[in-house]
């Protein structure tokens, strides 16, 4: 399974694809659309959904299994 990423579509509003991937999952017209959608897709695959900004740069990052860095205590 591949981690997901939530990132702007080339064409206008934003995409889930999953790294590696040439295609995106889905396109969405709203990141916040886009994000409900991706940590979906990473919660039931156990994996990362990281988060880029309008710029494309990374912006956050929430972890659904596989931490490598899980929380203490």
């Amino acid at each position: 399974m591949a981690n997901q990423h939530v990132t702007p579509h080339p064409d206008g509003g934003y995409q889930v694809i999953a790294e590696g991937a040439s295609r995106a999952t889905k396109r969405f017209p709203t990141q916040k659309e886009a994000i409900a959608a991706g940590r979906k897709i990473a919660k039931k695959q156990q994996v990362e959904l990281i988060i880029h900004n309008k710029e494309g740069q990374i912006r956050d990052k929430d972890s659904y299994g596989n931490d490598p860095f899980p929380p203490r205590g």
